[in-house]
């Protein structure tokens, strides 16, 4: 309508003229506000401000930082969390260090305590083969989320991740999780969420508990080597649909927990897979797949943002032309995300 049109101009004049003299371009959105978030990996020794810089370059106002728990096998009953064998950024006294790095840099935090299964088996598919393997597994999950809700809330974390990719687990115990939930809103107060694996975030029935539903966003969007921003909006189309309905079920803005892919032919066809593979660098392909999906969603209002997974601390060892996994450091694509997280 004009009035509106009328109503943009105005806005932006007023926004032109309070900013003569500044060279940043300026943009407005509607809705709420984004999570410009990356997925930081926890480090071998203690983070120094340095490492903070390169994460502020990029506009990032969100880091996950991830405290790993161990699970020897699928259907071994027993989370291993905060030992002495476990690298410094995976252990509470690392935690918190990391935590207030990123707070004297106002950088916010999702703190994502997340398991790894031995040989890096799919956690989704782990289960126990017994009620007493079940009710183990579900006090050594307990104590270590309840842990580390208590850090969070010490250390004023603003969003806490209550568990990722374990939908057998979700399914089979639904009452247990109800109840871990309940426990954790009575340590932490602050937003939740859980993350999910792509293909069953519409499964999950615990939404309106939490405060974002979070979705891994693997997503086959493409089938092309190299595909083009159109291709890969178009492969959107129907993931970005169901993902709406899920957010007008649970009327919880949708939060991508984690998002990328790697510089590799294909990358679009199965972006889950982190196999190691010699050459076949395609960073074009890495460009326009996550150019396709900021132009998707970051526009939404039901949308809340993402964590580009994956950020290394030690900025300058790391990604480059000669690497096709998920980082975007020191890679094209690290320039678009800066551009874009600058909009929001």
């Amino acid at each position: 309508m004009k009035t509106h049109h009328y109503f943009l101009f105005f806005l932006c004049l007023l926004t032109f003229n309070s900013c003569k003299g500044q060279t940043e371009e300026v943009s407005v959105f509607t809705g709420i506000e984004k999570i410009n978030g990356i997925s930081l990996v926890a480090s071998r020794d203690k983070m120094v401000t340095s490492h903070i810089a390169h994460i502020s370059n990029i506009n990032t106002n969100y880091s996950a930082i991830i405290p790993f728990g161990f699970v020897r096998t699928l259907d071994s009953p027993e989370v291993i969390y905060n030992t002495e064998r476990q690298w410094l950024g995976e252990r509470v006294e690392g935690v918190k260090h990391s935590i207030n790095l990123l707070h004297d840099a106002n950088i916010k935090v999702m703190l994502k305590p997340q398991i790894w299964i031995g040989g890096g088996d799919f956690t989704g598919d782990m289960t126990m083969n017994s009620e007493a393997n079940w009710k183990t597994l579900e006090n050594t999950y307990e104590g270590y989320i309840l842990l580390y809700a208590q850090i969070a809330q010490e250390t004023n974390v603003e969003l806490f991740c209550v568990g990722t990719e374990l939908y057998n687990f979700v399914n089979a115990r639904p009452d247990f999780w109800k109840q871990l939930i309940g426990k954790v809103k009575t340590v932490y107060s602050g937003k939740l969420t859980y993350a999910e694996n792509w293909d069953k975030v519409d499964k999950v029935d615990f939404w309106e508990e939490l405060d974002y539903i979070g979705a891994d966003a693997y997503y086959p969007i493409s089938e092309s080597k190299t595909p083009t921003i159109a291709e890969a909006r178009q492969g959107w189309q129907k993931w970005k649909k169901e993902l709406k309905a899920v957010h007008q079920k649970f009327d919880r803005p949708i939060l991508f927990t984690e998002f990328g892919y790697r510089s590799t032919h294909y990358a679009g066809k199965e972006p889950w897979q982190s196999n190691r593979i010699e050459g076949n660098f395609n960073f074009e392909a890495q460009n326009n797949l996550t150019s396709a999906l900021f132009e998707e969603f970051w526009n939404e209002d039901w949308f809340a943002g993402g964590f580009i997974w994956k950020w290394f601390h030690n900025y300058e060892d790391v990604g480059g032309l000669e690497n096709n996994r998920f980082t975007p450091q020191n890679k094209p694509v690290e320039h678009i995300i800066k551009a874009h997280y600058a909009k929001f």
